[in-house]
């Protein structure tokens, strides 16, 4: 039975302006895999997930999730998709089991008092569950946009920097979910600057510089030196071609 590509993308092109930020791209993440998307500030992770989630639009190229073409089924996307981005997007006037409640409707969840609750422990926060959000800390709402992207067992989870704003337990809580979702067979791509996190929980590193993936490893093949000294070699050998190409 042929394996399934989840995520791909087909000479992907995102250009602000004058800017190009995506150059070309090409992506394909396979169903259960767990993809590390690494690189350096501005190499464009942030915007190929905003594109991926259907919060913005390629100027070129071709895009499919679970069999989906985005933009034009981007509501097919969404349903299947779970996303943790660098802001929560929780309603701050609403206690933490109310905004779950309220996404868990949108998705028309069966059982959503049981899986609510089962979110609320998986999270942390179980006894802050009847608080109003605008009380809880950076990392406590964090873990809430965590519980909200998974509440509906998506198959695609999308997460940009999921760790920054979390504290080591927190941190603890997002690796066991994680390792729970890829048990499960559900489909991940992470941006992260902890290597060191991203090395324990990724089967996949891609490395990605000035709009291209410019180097990819499975997790079984890295050096014996490591993950950092693969992302480093990437980058300088990055540098250095395109120092010929000048």
């Amino acid at each position: 039975m042929p394996i399934m590509a989840m995520i791909e993308t087909r000479r992907l092109v995102k250009r602000f302006g004058l800017k190009t930020v995506l150059r070309q791209l090409d992506l394909q993440v396979n169903q259960g895999e767990f993809v590390a998307l690494l690189g350096p500030n501005g190499a464009g992770k942030t915007t190929l997930l905003r594109i991926l989630a259907s919060l913005a639009r390629p100027t070129l190229g071709q895009i499919t999730i679970a069999g989906y073409s985005l933009p034009h089924q981007a509501a097919a996307v969404r349903r299947r998709l779970g996303v943790v981005s660098h802001q929560p997007l929780l309603y701050g006037d609403l206690s933490a089991e109310d905004n779950l409640r309220f996404f868990g409707r949108l998705y028309g969840i069966a059982g959503l008092e049981d899986r609510l609750a089962e979110i609320l422990a998986l999270v942390g926060l179980e006894n802050r569950r009847r608080d109003l959000v605008r009380t809880f800390s950076r990392g406590m709402q964090q873990r809430l946009a965590i519980g909200r992207a998974v509440l509906h067992r998506p198959e695609v989870l999308l997460l940009d920097e999921p760790h920054t704003g979390l504290d080591q337990d927190a941190c603890e809580m997002l690796d066991n979910v994680l390792r729970q979702l890829t048990g499960a067979g559900q489909t991940v791509l992470m941006t992260s600057h902890d290597l060191a996190r991203a090395a324990g929980l990724a089967g996949r590193f891609d490395v990605l510089t000035r709009g291209r993936i410019v180097a990819s490893i499975q997790s079984q093949a890295l050096p014996p030196d490591g993950l950092l000294a693969f992302y480093r070699q990437a980058l300088e050998n990055n540098a250095a071609d395109q120092g010929e190409a000048l």
